[in-house]
């Protein structure tokens, strides 16, 4: 099992480094974007993204680890877990992208989507405590 957790955290390890990486690379990093910009009717639909991209995330994460059978073994309850982990880690990489290339005046935010998906490090506690909290 710790070799399958092994893929599993080098693909979410990859996803926030990647990401991490294409932020420093595109977007113009500095201490003025840890000013919150001013938020206008305009501007307010884009902190939706993060907000939704958060929300989206965390429904299909659960309506994934709905489908697995406590009869099954842990070799599909795992497979189930790593799809329902990927699904959740590519809408966040979605959002942050989307603010980094067509709102960079929020990239703040896209930082803190950054900073929520490091926190998403798969580990089988983890695991061990999602499945708990899903009712079969």
């Amino acid at each position: 099992m710790e070799e399958k957790f092994k893929t599993l955290k080098f693909i979410h390890g990859s996803i926030c480094g990647g990401l991490f990486l294409i932020y420093i690379l595109f977007g113009t990093i500095s201490m003025e974007m840890f000013n919150f910009p001013s938020i206008g009717s305009s501007s307010s639909a884009w902190l939706f993204i993060p907000v939704a991209a958060f929300a989206l995330g965390n429904i299909l994460f659960q309506s994934q680890l709905k489908k697995i059978d406590k009869n099954d073994g842990l070799e599909e309850n795992f497979r189930i877990y790593q799809t329902a982990s990927i699904i959740r880690w590519s809408i966040l990489e979605g959002a942050a992208l989307l603010l980094l290339f067509i709102a960079p005046e929020f990239i703040v935010f896209g930082f803190c989507i950054i900073i929520y998906m490091a926190y998403l490090r798969p580990s089988e506690n983890k695991m061990n405590t999602d499945l708990q909290k899903i009712k079969y």
